[in-house]
């Protein structure tokens, strides 16, 4: 345990005695020693360096303006002693935390950890960190999570869609921190959004089924309670179906959870309809997983019996068999973008309005989708409930 400045203290030498103490009343008072600098601090570092702190200071925040051959030492110097400074008191000083927040729903999503890979790059380069949280699609988790990064002191903020909670928005305009959405296209917005169009490319998922001649169709959709997206795509789907005449079939629109076993059972609903349908339009590529999944495992081909769509385009959707075809996210520069909008710095309450950026996206086909077979095979559980119930 060390000993404090009180505990221990040193009387000056006897010949220094007029040089370290000073007379009271005819008697020298001896004076204590000032205590070395912490060690690991820029003062302990500077008084065993030669290097004053301030220019140690000054490698640290504007290493340009150190001559070369000083900031080479310097540099040197802190490596030698695995020197961190301390983020607190730099903010305090610059009034800036170096670092970003980004909230998405879920963190067990591929296409959200693109986003948030491409974010961090963008950051990253200009010298930020990244503080992720989740809010699980809910309105109130996310609110709690924009209060608990602002008081962290993010320099900026990132997060999915259009849906919040009021209690949000007013925090977020409070404080007046450079904001970006991302995952969908909203010109009214306050801030940037950087995404697409969910109506318009679901619309356009529908339309390449319906001109390859399908007219049965089932959604397995995201829940749209508090998520714009999946909302919006069932809106896309009706949309399309409804120009060309078509009304979905009581029962064919199922909402459910983004996971495999949710999907299996959604599909499996629709395959138990009067007259199933030959094509499936999905909210994600899990959905559409899922739902290729259950059909393989009750001997029904994809795509002769029935075709399946997916959107987002994760690694996995290409490396099934059939591979799914889906609607291309490209995650990575919507993160990126992302990060470029956050450096430049436009506050969420500034009166210019924001550099919004719309994507359009691509349908990649595979081979889960395909034309409707004239007479398909009328197949709809060939297995029995608990060979499925086992099937992982």
């Amino acid at each position: 345990m060390g000993h404090s400045e009180s505990a221990i203290r040193k009387a000056a030498p006897t010949g220094q005695a007029a040089s370290a103490g000073r007379r009271r009343g005819g008697s020298r008072v001896a004076q204590p020693t000032p205590p070395p600098a912490p060690a690991g601090t820029l003062e302990a570092l500077a008084a065993g360096s030669g290097i004053s702190s301030a220019t140690l200071s000054r490698v640290l925040n504007h290493p340009e303006q150190v001559r070369a051959a000083l900031r080479e030492r310097a540099e040197q110097v802190l490596r030698d002693a695995g020197y961190v400074p301390h983020g607190a008191a730099r903010s305090l000083a610059s009034r800036r935390s170096r670092t970003m927040g980004a909230i998405v729903p879920t963190v067990d999503s591929a296409l959200f950890a693109k986003i948030v890979e491409g974010l961090q790059q963008a950051i990253h380069a200009d010298g930020y960190q990244l503080l992720l949280a989740s809010s699980s699609y809910s309105p109130q988790r996310e609110a709690a999570e924009v209060r608990a990064l602002l008081e962290r002191g993010v320099d900026g903020l990132m997060l999915v869609g259009r849906a919040r909670a009021t209690e949000t928005e007013a925090m977020l305009r409070a404080r007046g921190l450079p904001v970006a959405t991302t995952c969908h296209f909203d010109s009214a917005a306050h801030w940037p959004s950087i995404g697409w169009d969910n109506v318009r490319e679901a619309s356009r998922a529908a339309d390449y089924l319906l001109d390859i001649g399908h007219r049965r169709f089932g959604v397995i959709a995201g829940l749209s309670a508090d998520n714009d997206r999946a909302a919006d795509r069932i809106a896309g789907y009706r949309a399309a179906l409804a120009k060309r005449g078509i009304a979905l079939a009581p029962g064919a629109v199922l909402e459910r959870p983004y996971t495999v076993p949710e999907a299996r059972q959604a599909m499996a609903a629709l395959l138990r309809l009067p007259e199933p349908p030959t094509a499936v339009l999905c909210g994600n590529d899990i959905l559409a997983y899922g739902a290729l999944q259950e059909c393989l495992w009750r001997d029904l081909r994809v795509p002769g019996d029935v075709s399946i769509v997916g959107f987002d385009n994760i690694e996995m959707a290409a490396h099934c068999r059939p591979g799914i075809t889906t609607v291309d996210v490209p995650a990575t520069r919507i993160g990126e973008a992302a990060g470029r909008a956050l450096l430049a710095g436009r506050p969420a309450d500034a009166a210019a309005p924001p550099a919004h950026v719309c994507l359009e996206l691509e349908l990649i086909v595979r081979g889960s989708t395909a034309p409707p077979e004239p007479n398909p095979k009328a197949r709809r559980g060939a297995r029995p409930a608990g060979l499925l119930a086992t099937a992982s």
